[in-house]
């Protein structure tokens, strides 16, 4: 009888961390990433139109998320999420961009029901 309780023990010593380690990557899974985006991280793009594109890991919510612009002079102008292309993509365009240093700082809902937020810098040339 020992010898099954031993096994037991040993059974959810082993057990315990495996369960442990995939409740938490379910958990960061869920938190919206952003993968890649248009223009790129620290990338130069041509003005003075510039279509942006955010793509995500995870699925987003588009209506409960928000997209701005941090000017070169540290204004910010609110952008409009166009129709998205895809569950974990969000789109919009800048108009009108004159040369220099831009962001583009993101807020999105995610499947988890966490708010994730960043900052994509980019830099504008003349057209």
């Amino acid at each position: 009888m020992r010898t099954g309780t031993f096994s037991k023990a040993r059974v959810l010593v082993w057990l315990a961390p495996v369960v442990a380690m995939l409740v938490v990557t379910g958990l960061v899974e869920g938190h919206a990433v952003l993968k890649d985006s248009s223009p790129v991280l620290n990338g130069t793009v041509k003005g003075p139109d510039v279509p942006i594109r955010l793509h995500y890991n995870v699925r987003v919510d588009a209506a409960l998320s928000k997209l701005e612009l941090l000017n070169p002079d540290q204004s910010t102008t609110s952008l409009a999420i166009g129709k998205q292309p895809a569950p974990d993509t969000l789109t919009s365009e800048a108009k009108g961009l004159k040369p220099g240093a831009y962001k583009i700082r993101w807020q999105v809902l995610a499947p988890d029901g966490h708010i994730t937020r960043g900052e994509v810098p980019f830099a504008v040339t003349g057209s």
